[in-house]
């Protein structure tokens, strides 16, 4: 596999990460299959995507990158979805969060 294809199956994963964390505020064990279905298909395709991401790129970047990708996510959806507050501490945190997850791509040497 090609670096490049490396980033996307990670990119990828960290995408389905929030999809998974955004659907488990929808289970309520009420038997609604929807939100469940949506979780287990989720998590499964983040978790897939992120093994075959780790083949390419070292575990540590692999890792930090995907959960950096899924807080970051779910932070925005919490706050253009579900009206959480936007504040100057939280915008800032995410922004250093952001960086962060560039600057783990910019020194990758695999």
């Amino acid at each position: 596999m090609t670096q490049a294809m490396a980033w996307v199956y990670l990119l990828l994963a960290g995408v389905f990460e929030i999809g998974f964390t955004t659907s488990m505020r929808y289970i309520d064990w009420s038997l609604k299959p929807l939100p469940i279905v949506g979780f287990l298909v989720s998590a499964s395709l983040s978790f897939g995507l992120l093994f075959l991401a780790i083949q390419t790129i070292p575990l540590g970047t692999a890792y930090a990158v995907w959960t950096g990708i899924g807080a970051a996510g779910t932070v925005l959806v919490g706050v253009l979805l579900y009206g959480e507050p936007a504040t100057t501490a939280r915008i800032l945190f995410l922004t250093l969060l952001i960086g962060s997850i560039v600057g783990l791509k910019l020194v990758s040497t695999h």
